[in-house]
């Protein structure tokens, strides 16, 4: 074979990253649903595992839009009228009404002058960030951001890549004055919610930072948010961090993935900056839109969030978050401090927490454990996701089976 020794080499790393407990192995293949009944939320089936039925605890779709009945209708009906795909990239003939209708809806819904998608959230970051950013920009990220941040700084190649100490202020300020010296741009990027933990960056704060040291930038200093897992989970009308901390960024990234249980990411700017990135950005230029079926269930999954059936999800999902962040403590077991629905229970070790993590899949339920470099050394969990479409019944169940695990 001619790549017979690159094999053997990539073989050597395979073995090296399941060696060190960092091998994500085989994936699950869901296979089919059972609905939700008998005070029971929906239940999974896996190949490979028969009519074993499993509680997903590890799903981002926080408020079960993607089994609704009216988010299915909305992408059925789309389907029939506008096909399957795009047929192009949007400065083509990629262009579908329901991609404007959706941009324009999600405009509104963040209270921006205009928004513009992508093929998804990770996406999004990667076509927006190396865009904004020159020879003379500097770009200070928390530690603990997204992995798309991190290669989106790598791909925007910055005068100066500076990473601050998670949630401190006092480093984040250092960092912007220091950088004041040498660059003309500044770019302060973080996400809402930190997937990995579930804790929120203190926006209100960050921004008073921001545009403290704003005018010692010949070309601002600026606020961008990736919110993929505030949007649509987090607030009483699901506008996510901003909403919680009273605060805005310049520009904010989110997902159609998670919350709303579509496809597909987008950015909310000023029509100036959206206008530029769509001439610029080749993650939007060069790549497929979502198709307009899929902007078509993402529309109408918007339009429920922000209804009072939206309210009620988010109410019923913050009631759930709340009822399982007690049980782990009437348990005794460790987490954070939070109300967003990821809820992390810390372990902190990578043999106990795949032991955990393959107890709980014995009992019928799914979660994630997050072991080193995913996280850092000394903070290996595993990540229970609660979501509007979960029960008390469901709740209890997850609680009963970690019961049995710490009484073993």
């Amino acid at each position: 074979m001619a790549a017979e020794r690159l094999e053997r080499k990539l073989e050597e790393r395979l073995a090296e990253l399941g060696r060190s407990g960092r091998l994500k192995g085989d994936e699950l293949i869901i296979t089919g649903v059972i609905p939700a009944a008998d005070g029971k939320g929906p239940r999974f089936l896996l190949e490979g595992y028969g009519a074993q039925p499993f509680l997903r605890m590890n799903s981002n779709s926080y408020l079960g839009l993607s089994f609704d009945a009216e988010v299915r209708a909305a992408e059925d009906e789309a389907v029939r009228q506008y096909g399957t795909g795009p047929g192009a990239v949007r400065f083509i003939s990629g262009t579908w009404s329901m991609h404007v209708a959706l941009e324009r809806r999600l405009a509104e819904f963040h209270g921006r002058e205009a928004a513009m998608l992508f093929s998804s959230a990770y996406a999004t970051m990667m076509g927006l960030l190396p865009q904004l950013t020159t020879d003379r920009t500097a770009v200070i990220s928390d530690e603990l951001n997204h992995n798309c941040i991190i290669n989106a700084i790598a791909l925007g190649r910055p005068a100066e890549k500076r990473i601050w100490k998670h949630l401190d202020l006092d480093d984040l300020e250092r960092h912007l004055k220091e950088a004041a010296q040498t660059c003309d741009r500044a770019i302060v990027v973080t996400d809402g919610v930190f997937s990995m933990r579930g804790d929120h960056a203190p926006l209100d704060e960050i921004r008073k930072i921001v545009d403290r040291y704003d005018p010692a930038f010949a070309e601002n200093a600026i606020l961008i948010v990736d919110d993929s897992h505030g949007v649509g989970a987090f607030g009483s009308t699901g506008r996510g961090t901003e909403e919680v901390t009273g605060a805005r960024a310049d520009l904010l990234v989110g997902t159609l993935g998670k919350a709303f249980g579509v496809n597909g990411g987008y950015v909310t700017g000023s029509e100036t900056i959206i206008r530029y990135l769509r001439e610029t950005s080749p993650f939007y230029i060069y790549s497929n839109p979502i198709t307009p079926a899929e902007a078509a269930a993402a529309l109408k999954a918007v339009e429920i969030v922000d209804s009072p059936r939206g309210r009620e999800l988010l109410r019923h999902l913050r009631e759930m978050t709340a009822r399982f962040r007690h049980g782990l403590g009437v348990l005794g077991l460790e987490t954070l401090p939070g109300e967003h629905p990821v809820v992390p229970l810390m372990v902190r070790d990578t043999t106990r927490t795949a032991v955990l993590v393959a107890h709980l899949r014995n009992a019928g339920i799914l979660a994630t454990g997050l072991n080193y470099p995913v996280v850092p050394r000394g903070d290996e969990e595993i990540r229970f996701q609660i979501c509007a479409d979960h029960t008390p019944a469901d709740i209890d169940e997850a609680l009963a089976a970690l019961g049995a695990f710490a009484a073993s």
